[in-house]
């Protein structure tokens, strides 16, 4: 059950975007309890995602992207 830190911080990042399974939520729990390395990487990562969700950024669609692309394109 044992896992690295690059693979805690997979799970971390997946499971900010809801795309961790329980059981590697789990592994990761198990993981901070003892590296504090990791559980600090996990807090800071918390605090961003909920930085950008109160931001409430907005991206463009894929029409707009590709009215974009189009006009960078006839300049060049």
């Amino acid at each position: 059950m044992k896992i690295s830190c690059e693979e805690a911080s997979n799970i971390c990042n997946r499971s900010q975007y809801k795309e961790a399974s329980f059981w590697e939520i789990l592994k990761l729990r198990m993981h901070i309890l003892y590296c504090k390395t990791c559980a600090k990487f996990t807090k800071r990562n918390q605090a961003l995602t909920s930085l950008c969700d109160r931001a409430e950024l907005n991206v463009l669609s894929e029409s707009e992207k590709d009215a974009m692309k189009k006009d960078l394109e006839k300049r060049i």
